[in-house]
């Protein structure tokens, strides 16, 4: 045989046993471009941080990355996308407490549950707050409590929704301090600091940055955190206030479909990761009143069950169910 011909043929098969070294679902991590999937609205906050983490993706892997908005139904219609999806490493969600958590724990009818997803990496998360517009006059929790009790009715609290970490947080609060409440659902959270500030709402549970935008308008009396943030000194936590059970956080991380290869979701776990811990990142976290937790498969999957325990004895508690 012609050398040139041998040596055509070793080269076939050396590339053919390479192709069988290697499974089809790894290879496909290294040639197809990486799409985050985010259940919500273009423009919002969880979209922005979806493209900065894609650019540092796409960096760190030296590969394309796209994000693709599929918003609607608390977060379900994005999140059953990634669920059916092939696990490539291809598609991911940037999931959080509602989409993943929540609505598997309050939804039998739901397309997936938590285990449909291999978690990837735990991103980051932020306090609820307990605010009031300044209009009435309350100015810490207990002068809260003695509104309440001072009024003939419920008051009304701004939710994004059935199910939301609002509607259950709200649950949890009219617990605590033994007032009734009543849930007026929005479409967006701007909507309800729209009532709120014009007094037509009692009370909104939104992260801090939106009303300390309006803080003319609005009064933040708590922060639902272990300790004050530093940026917002003058506000006491939950749990300085004798409250503990009131502590409560939103999370944001990544998740990829049920069978993903482990190899490849370290990959991307430690470039998200890496992008997280930046000085850049972290200071769109600190515009937008988020703390950094940027960890790997197993931090998530801690703070999944931490959820189970925490928002699952109140959706136990309320026996609320949605279908």
């Amino acid at each position: 045989m012609p050398n040139g011909k041998r040596r055509g043929l070793i080269a076939l098969a050396a590339s053919t046993a390479l192709a069988f070294a290697f499974p089809v679902s790894a290879r496909a991590d290294s040639d197809k471009p990486i799409t985050i999937v985010v259940p919500y609205t273009a423009g919002g906050t969880n979209d922005n941080f979806a493209r900065i983490l894609a650019e540092g993706i796409s960096k760190e892997l030296g590969r394309h990355v796209i994000v693709e908005n599929k918003p609607g139904a608390n977060g379900i219609i994005g999140a059953s996308y990634v669920a059916r999806a092939k696990p490539d490493g291809t598609t991911l969600l940037l999931g959080g407490t509602g989409p993943i958590s929540l609505n598997a724990m309050l939804r039998p009818s739901l397309p997936y549950r938590v285990d449909s997803f291999e978690s990837v990496a735990l991103l980051f998360d932020g306090p609820l707050t307990i605010t009031v517009p300044t209009s009435i006059g309350v100015n810490s929790v207990d002068e809260l409590i003695r509104y309440a009790k001072a009024q003939n009715r419920p008051l009304l609290y701004g939710t994004l929704g059935p199910g939301s970490v609002t509607d259950l947080f709200g649950l949890l609060v009219s617990k605590t301090f033994g007032f009734p409440m009543t849930p007026v659902a929005y479409k967006d959270n701007n909507s309800a600091l729209i009532d709120l500030m014009d007094a037509r709402g009692d009370m909104n549970y939104a992260t801090p940055i939106p009303m300390i935008q309006n803080s003319k308008k609005l009064k933040i009396l708590t922060l639902t955190s272990d300790q004050r943030d530093p940026t917002l000194p003058a506000i006491p936590t939950v749990g300085e206030l004798g409250y503990p059970q009131l502590k409560s956080t939103y999370w944001t991380a990544l998740h990829a479909p049920k069978g993903t290869p482990r190899e490849i979701i370290d990959k991307i776990a430690a470039a998200a990761i890496k992008t997280v811990k930046t000085d850049t990142f972290h200071e769109v976290l600190k515009l937008n009143g988020q703390t950094e937790r940027a960890a790997g498969p197993e931090a998530l999957d801690a703070q999944l069950e931490a959820d189970r325990q925490h928002w699952g004895t109140v959706i136990r508690e309320n026996h609320i169910v949605i279908n």
